[in-house]
């Protein structure tokens, strides 16, 4: 199956905010850790379960440059990596826990041959939805977020999104559509990490 891949919107470990969009059978489902529960365990199982041949995860799985160059200068960028920069993001350093967490996964599924690429949702909502206001501000404005991630996304949305991240996890599952389709727009160095939109 070519949409044979799992967006991910990752969260603090415990918080019940990791969220998962895929296809089954046919129709794009949505799946959220509950709160309490290791999201990292929920998602190893959901992996084994759904068996993604790529993740798509909206964290970043790569650290700036400057931490793998041998001798860094007094000018390196220590906080952001050229990716981040081009769309904003946060310093991977600034949220160092989730970083260790997502290359830890990475590195474990990759054991089990199944990649992990970085997607970020903010940029395909900026990219592929400008028209709209109020993204991750106001449930209110979910519904009218789902009607138009509807008419970019091929299946049936199985369930509605009930919060911003299922919004994001359908965003992210959208970026590896546009990936596998050679669509994508991918930001940064190559050498330092991607961020697949």
């Amino acid at each position: 199956m070519q949409d044979n891949h799992l967006g991910v919107d990752y969260g603090a470990k415990l918080a019940g905010t990791t969220a998962a969009a895929m296809v089954v059978d046919n129709e794009l489902h949505l799946m959220q850790c509950g709160k309490n529960l290791d999201a990292d365990v929920w998602l190893q199982k959901l992996v084994a379960e759904l068996n993604p041949k790529v993740l798509y995860m909206d964290a970043p799985l790569t650290l700036p440059k400057v931490y793998s160059t041998e001798a860094p200068h007094a000018e390196a960028d220590f906080f952001y990596r050229q990716a981040d920069r081009e769309v904003n993001a946060m310093s991977p350093m600034f949220i160092g826990g989730l970083t260790a967490r997502a290359m830890k996964l990475r590195t474990q599924l990759a054991a089990q041959g199944i990649a992990m690429l970085e997607t970020y949702p903010t940029q395909a909502n900026r990219l592929l939805l400008p028209h709209l206001q109020g993204y991750k501000k106001y449930p209110i404005a979910i519904p009218e977020y789902t009607d138009a991630l509807k008419g970019l996304v091929k299946y049936k949305l199985a369930q509605e999104p009930q919060n911003w991240h299922q919004v994001d996890a359908i965003l992210t599952w959208l970026s590896g559509y546009r990936h596998n389709l050679g669509k994508a727009i991918l930001y940064g160095d190559a050498r330092e990490g991607r961020i697949i939109v």
